[in-house]
């Protein structure tokens, strides 16, 4: 049986990594996915491959930061698929790191407007067409860096990560007496192309698998399962929630 059949769910950061996994798990278990990213042609090979699994999956190509993709997004959701059940607001950038008095403003803006405007411009948009459906699920990509642990040289990442949890908090407790949940999902280190700028030497692989109690970094996929629990009515009595997938990392001290 399908978790999320017949659902209709936004997937954004779709072209890779968490994004790219949980989009093709959504479909797999039942639901219609609209995926956006800013790379067409790998929106576009992503669609194909749910298709070909026998989903169903469109594509909108745009930039995250811009509220006219929000509400294209929900917009096609409803001219496809008649409504909107899910949205999980995943697209994030490192943003621009290194000690904090040497960020730029730009680079603090630029970084606070893709991991935390964006999601914000996101769920002003999908909450009232889950209201119009009697319900729904937001989910946003949040981290355990500056929730549970303090890294030194990502005050911008940090900040506009945590502030999602805030974002969640607030949401949750004016949407949810009306049937619409909102979590945010915290993962450890995973195994994804916007994590290369942290592992960048083999010493750096070794010591951030070596940060987590499990001693790895998960794989998209495992990130993806937990997204899928926060979407489904698996998860029916959470809201306002900041969900740990951290491999134990926000515990471990050896």
């Amino acid at each position: 049986m399908t978790t999320l059949k017949n659902k209709a769910a936004i997937v954004t950061g779709a072209s890779s990594g968490i994004g790219y996994a949980t989009a093709r798990l959504f479909a797999r278990e039942g639901a219609n996915v609209i995926v956006t990213a800013r790379r067409t042609d790998a929106l576009n090979s992503l669609v194909s491959e749910i298709e070909a699994e026998g989903g169903r999956a469109v594509a909108v190509a745009g930039d995250i930061r811009e509220e006219a993709l929000a509400h294209t997004l929900v917009d096609t959701a409803i001219r496809h698929f008649g409504g909107l059940d899910i949205a999980f607001n995943n697209a994030g950038m490192n943003g621009e790191m290194g000690p904090t008095p040497g960020i730029s403003l730009a680079g603090w803006n630029d970084t606070l407007a893709v991991n935390l405007t964006a999601a914000f411009l996101g769920a002003k948009h999908q909450i009232p067409a889950m209201l119009e459906r009697g319900g729904g699920s937001v989910i946003f990509t949040s981290t355990f860096v500056g929730y549970t642990a303090g890294m030194p040289g990502v005050a911008a990442y940090a900040a506009s990560k945590s502030g999602l949890i805030g974002l969640t908090q607030s949401l949750a407790s004016e949407f949810s007496p009306r049937g619409v949940r909102v979590n945010a999902l915290l993962p450890g280190g995973t195994d994804t192309p916007l994590a290369e700028a942290w592992v960048s030497t083999p010493e750096a692989l070794a010591f951030v698998e070596g940060l987590h109690a499990l001693k790895r970094r998960a794989r998209p996929e495992e990130i993806a399962r937990s997204a899928l629990y926060l979407a489904s009515d698996a998860s029916s009595f959470t809201t306002g929630t900041a969900l740990l997938v951290d491999g134990g990392v926000s515990i471990n001290r050896t």
